[in-house]
C-alpha cells in the first residue's frame, strides 16, 4: 500500500520539490519536479521488472519444491483414465524436478471437454496442472463437435502411458453374440457423455455398417454404465479393454460377457480372435474413414499441461513422465492392477496429435458423416 501511495504521489507531481529551504525560481522548480518524477518512476519500474524476470527466471525445481500439482481427470472415478490417472500421480512427484505432491482430481463432464476446456482456458500456465481427455479430442475439435473450446496443438503434451482399445460387450442374456448379430437385431449399450469414445464409437458404426446399436444415455462414467448391464437396464456398453479387465475380470475368466469388436488400426494383443472396426472396413473408402476415426486409440492415455507454460518446465514434466515410465515400482503396481505400460514421449506424442487432426478435406466430411451423431 505504501507503495502505491508513493507511486501515485510522484505521478502528481509531489507536495513539494524544492524541500523546505528557499524556494527556486518556478521553472527551475517544475524542472526539478519533472526529473525527480523521472527519476522515481524509472528505480520503481526497474525494481518490479527485475522482480518479474526473477520470478520467470526460477528453475524448475525452486518452481516446483513445495508445490502441490493438481493432475485433473475428465471422467468419474472407475474408468480406465481415472486408473491411469491415479496410477500416474502416485508415482509422477518424486520425478519432477523439486518433488512436488502430485493430487488426482476429477472433472467429469461432457465426455471429458469440460476438464480439457477448463485446462485450456482457465487453469493456471504455470506447469501446476495437468490432465488428461478422451483420446479423440484432436478429431473433435477438427471436426467442429459441439463444447470444443481448445486448441489441441497449442496443448504442451507430456506422454502417453499406453494406447486405449475400446470395444463393445454384451451380456451373457442378450441374444446379440457376434457382430454379424448386431447388424441384424437392435440390442441397447450403455452411454455417458456425446464426447466420450463410450458414445462415438457405437455411433460410427450404426454409421458406417448400419448395425443396431441404440444408446442409452445419462450414465456416469463406464464404471456405473457397467453396473446397468448387470442389473439388466441395458443388453451391453462399449468401453476400454482396460476398463473391463480392470474392473470386471471375472467377466472376461466366467464368459459372462462377449465382446463384438474392437476399436483400434490392429488387434490388441490379449484379443486376437476380436476383428477390429478396421478390419470389418468393405471398402478402401471405409478403411481410410475408419482409420482416421480410431487412430484415437493410439493417442490412448495421453496427459498435457495447458499452453503457455514456460518451455523449461514442459520439458522438466516430460522427462519426469519418462523416467516414471520406467519406475519399477510404477511398473509392479501396473503388473499388479493388471493395466499396460506403452508409453511415447511428449515430443512424438505432439507430432501424432497434430497428425491426427491433420486430415484433407474430401476425407474430413467423410469422417464427419460417420461421426455426426455422436458430435450433435
Amino acid at each position: 500500500m505504501r507503495v502505491v501511495k508513493l507511486v501515485s504521489w510522484a505521478l502528481r507531481g509531489g507536495r513539494s520539490c524544492g524541500g523546505r529551504g528557499t524556494r527556486p525560481p518556478t521553472g527551475t522548480r517544475n524542472s526539478t519536479c519533472r526529473c525527480f518524477r523521472a527519476r522515481f518512476i524509472g528505480i520503481f519500474l526497474t525494481a518490479t521488472v527485475g522482480l518479474g524476470a526473477q520470478a520467470i527466471a526460477q528453475t524448475p525445481e525452486q518452481f516446483y519444491k513445495g508445490k502441490t500439482v493438481d493432475l485433473v481427470i475428465g471422467y468419474p472415478p472407475g474408468g480406465s483414465n481415472d486408473t491411469f490417472g491415479r496410477l500416474l500421480a502416485r508415482h509422477l512427484g518424486k520425478h519432477i524436478p523439486g518433488k512436488p505432491n502430485v493430487v488426482p482430481k476429477n472433472m467429469p463432464g461432457a465426455g471429458s471437454f469440460l476438464a480439457v476446456n477448463t485446462l485450456f482456458n482457465v487453469s493456471p500456465k504455470d506447469g501446476s496442472v495437468i490432465g488428461i481427455g478422451a483420446p479423440t479430442i484432436p478429431l473433435d475439435e477438427k471436426l467442429g463437435t459441439q463444447g470444443v473450446r481448445f486448441k489441441t496443438a497449442e496443448l504442451n503434451w507430456i506422454g502417453r502411458v499406453d494406447s486405449l482399445v475400446n470395444m463393445v460387450f454384451m451380456w451373457k442374456t442378450s441374444p446379440v453374440k457376434t457382430f454379424a448379430d448386431a447388424l441384424q437385431r437392435e440390442s441397447t449399450l450403455s452411454g455417458t457423455g456425446v464426447g466420450s469414445t463410450v458414445s462415438i464409437y457405437p455411433t460410427v458404426m450404426n454409421n458406417v455398417f448400419k448395425t443396431k446399436f441404440k444408446l442409452i444415455m445419462g450414465y456416469r462414467g463406464s464404471n456405473e454404465a457397467m453396473l446397468a448391464v448387470e442389473r439388466g437396464e441395458v443388453e451391453g456398453h462399449s468401453t476400454s479393454w482396460t476398463a473391463l479387465k480392470v474392473n470386471h475380470p471375472d467377466w472376461i475368466r466366467d464368459k459372462t460377457v462377449s465382446i463384438l469388436v474392437q476399436f483400434a488400426l490392429k488387434r490388441h494383443p490379449e484379443l486376437p480372435g476380436i476383428p477390429t472396426a478396421v478390419d470389418l472396413a468393405r471398402n478402401d473408402e471405409e478403411r481410410q474413414v475408419l482409420s482416421a476415426i480410431m487412430n484415437a486409440a493410439e493417442v490412448g492415455t495421453a496427459f498435457f499441461t495447458p499452453p503457455g507454460v514456460p518451455a523449461d518446465r514442459v520439458t522438466a514434466l516430460r522427462r519426469a513422465f519418462d523416467a516414471t515410465m520406467k519406475d519399477p515400482e510404477l511398473l509392479a503396481e501396473a503388473g499388479k492392477i493388471n493395466v499396460g505400460v506403452n508409453p511415447i514421449t511428449g515430443e512424438d506424442l505432439q507430432k501424432l496429435v497434430a497428425a491426427v487432426s491433420n486430415l484433407p478435406p474430401a476425407l474430413l466430411e467423410k469422417v464427419r458423416a460417420a461421426y455426426t451423431s455422436a458430435a450433435h
